[in-house]
């Protein structure tokens, strides 16, 4: 069977009746209100297909965590419905349903009971649980004994020993170590190869652009979009920013190229110019050379007088990962005292020791380390280009190391 997942106008509040007689009364009549009422959710709805990987994001608070319990029906919503096809395996606050006087072994068989497995289903595959955890002879141990990361490790074993119809993640994963933590995103992508429908909350949104069909941004108990990982993901870095500057304004765009564009800023600094030239001529490329000695130009123009102005820059690829980037607080090049009026050149030379493959630039206008203070201007994408490898040895990858391998030969005796 197919996971699938349908969301009708999904809601949980937290309500507060100041007596119980008040709390019966309101079952039969609905006129009799609580004194107090929290939405935490409220209005949610959208599906999950067959084979779908959907992403959940937002700020914490937001009501991801809630969500995921409703639909997994450790809490019953207040209003609206869930449908759910398929065999369902989840992951939500770590260690939940563990219960910590047992071992792991045998919170390993009651939790894969729980999930409708028979206990030689369960015996048959208890020695791969215990292989993928990697927790030792702590296995055997309580799990009061264990670490969080440990807690981990166990749990997810058991949530994916049995291939699931839908796979449903909360930040768990956050509290492994990187080891375990790929090794799990390994497991995760076999099975989305695999057709399984997978939803994943997560604050890594790396993960959320490499996994995920689709992404749902929950903002104050509220889905306000859902769509590509490109676009949802820098509308919601967009949106971060808003909240801590109030002048700041948002636009978004697709272009002709497939490239989301997402604007955002204040308006103080602005970019007029965004140019990648070939640092031999000056000549302005849209198609760079694998090992090219290349530079990208940026003016800015300012339209009020900024204390300091910061210049950064993403470099992703296509699918929107960060291959490399920086900006002049951390090289320690922050221009002081801009005024109003003022046109500020950044030059920044490179060798393009890129893979071959499409590329973006964002660049940022901002006063610090960061764009929640104050953001100027960014624009996610607004430089692309290409590079092609015309004149180097054949290799995979997005980046070109420019290296050769040394080989040699000895004799190491006779053949016998």
């Amino acid at each position: 069977m197919s996971g699938e997942l349908h969301v009708h106008n999904l809601g949980k509040s937290y309500r507060s009746w100041g007596n119980e007689w008040r709390r019966v009364a309101s079952w039969l009549t609905p006129t009799v209100k609580p004194r107090e009422e929290h939405w935490v959710l409220r209005d949610v709805t959208f599906s999950v297909g067959p084979g779908e990987t959907v992403g959940i994001v937002g700020q914490n608070g937001a009501g991801k965590s809630t969500l995921l319990k409703l639909i997994t029906g450790t809490t019953r919503p207040t209003e609206g419905q869930v449908e759910l096809r398929g065999r369902i395996a989840a992951i939500l606050e770590l260690g939940m349903g563990f219960n910590p006087d047992l071992s792991g072994r045998q919170n390993a068989f009651h939790s894969a009971g729980l999930m409708g497995h028979s206990q030689a289903e369960i015996q048959r595959t208890i020695q791969e649980i215990e292989s993928f955890a990697e927790v030792g002879e702590y296995f055997d141990q309580p799990v009061r004994t264990y670490s969080s990361g440990m807690q981990m490790r166990v749990a997810f074993s058991v949530a994916t020993a049995f291939r699931p119809d839908m796979l449903i993640i909360d930040e768990a994963l956050s509290v492994g170590d990187s080891y375990f933590q790929h090794k799990s995103f390994d497991r995760i992508r076999k099975f989305r190869s695999e057709g399984v429908s997978i939803m994943l909350v997560t604050h890594a949104m790396g993960d959320v652009r490499s996994l995920c069909d689709r992404v749902i941004l929950l903002d104050k108990g509220c889905s306000i979009k859902d769509g590509p990982p490109d676009e949802v993901v820098d509308f919601y870095n967009a949106l971060i920013a808003e909240k801590e500057n109030t002048k700041l304004n948002v636009e978004q765009r697709r272009e002709e190229d497939g490239w989301m564009r997402t604007k955002s800023g204040s308006g103080e600094a602005r970019v007029k110019k965004l140019q990648l030239l070939d640092a031999a001529t000056g000549q302005e490329l849209a198609v760079a050379q694998v090992g090219q000695r290349v530079e990208i130009l940026l003016e800015a123009s300012i339209h009020a007088d900024i204390a300091r102005l910061v210049l950064g820059y993403m470099i992703r690829d296509k699918l929107g990962r960060i291959i490399w980037g920086t900006n002049t607080w951390h090289t320690r090049q922050v221009e002081e005292g801009v005024k109003s009026g003022e046109l500020v050149v950044f030059r920044l030379p490179f060798t393009c020791n890129l893979g071959p493959g499409s590329y973006s630039v964002s660049p940022a206008l901002v006063s610090s380390d960061t764009h929640l203070t104050n953001n100027y201007e960014w624009v996610d994408n607004l430089l692309v280009f290409d590079v092609v490898n015309m004149d180097r040895n054949y290799f995979i990858g997005s980046n070109c190391l420019d290296a050769n391998f040394l080989i040699s030969r000895r004799t190491t005796g006779s053949a016998k």
